[in-house]
């Protein structure tokens, strides 16, 4: 029975169980994504009760992003992914953490080629509803689960990404040790973050409604700190794009 249901899941879904710590033995596909939190065990990981990560997660705040985000892409260099600097391999995975409407899983997927497998991970149903409908084909597969606690298993990932995302984490340390935990040796983060800029010291005096502002080397700090090499930063008017490499 187990084997007939792995076989009905869509492809890319059904590479993705092998990549699991923990394989569910009924999986959830009913919506076109993997759902890892339907019936599980109520996880430790703090959640995000903020206005901002409030309006991002409701079905009119996915439609909202998805179009602001495509909007930025065409205005802003800042939001260009550096899918050449990633090296994703021919046949590789990519992680694409945060992937909102999916967009970016699709140039990893394109970038790792038809062989290869790119997954988008996002714990909002709204987002990953919109990701499904637009992005997900033989070798793209998005699931529902949380950043804070990724379902994969260790070094299984020779990529990863997350753009504007990492401010609506509760804990964005946890979640970079996750990115870390997951990556091969060798293998690249990529990260983008909205900043404070020049006025970040004042940052705690704004109203964040659930979102972090991060000083200026405080991501690279941390990515330094879990044993990444090559960590670069680059900050562009109110964005912030961090590199990194697992040795």
């Amino acid at each position: 029975m187990t084997d007939r249901l792995h076989a009905e899941l869509p492809p890319a879904l059904r590479r993705a169980l092998d990549l699991l710590i923990d394989p569910p033995a009924n999986p959830d596909v009913s919506k076109g994504y993997l759902d890892l939190l339907t019936d599980g065990p109520a996880t430790s990981t703090p959640k995000n009760t903020g206005a901002i990560q409030a309006v991002w997660a409701s079905g009119i705040g996915s439609m909202l992003y998805d179009n602001a985000q495509a909007l930025a892409r065409r205005l802003a260099s800042v939001w260009r992914l550096p899918i050449d600097w990633l090296s994703i391999p021919p046949g590789g995975v990519a992680l694409d953490v945060g992937s909102g409407p999916g967009n970016v899983t699709a140039q990893l997927a394109d970038a790792a080629g038809t062989d290869g497998l790119a997954l988008g991970i996002d714990i909002s149903e709204p987002m990953l509803a919109r990701a499904v409908e637009a992005q997900a084909g033989p070798n793209v597969g998005f699931m529902r689960a949380d950043a804070q606690r990724l379902p994969l298993r260790d070094e299984t990932v020779d990529a990863a990404t997350s753009l504007a995302v990492l401010q609506l984490i509760p804990n964005p340390a946890q979640t970079l040790a996750e990115i870390a935990r997951v990556l091969k040796p060798g293998g690249r983060v990529a990260l983008m973050v909205p900043t404070a800029g020049n006025i970040s010291g004042l940052a705690h005096l704004l109203p964040k409604g659930g979102a972090n502002f991060f000083a200026e080397d405080e991501l690279a700090d941390i990515l330094e700190d879990l044993g990444l090499v090559g960590v670069r930063t680059k900050t562009v008017g109110t964005f912030q794009w961090v590199r990194a490499r697992r040795p």
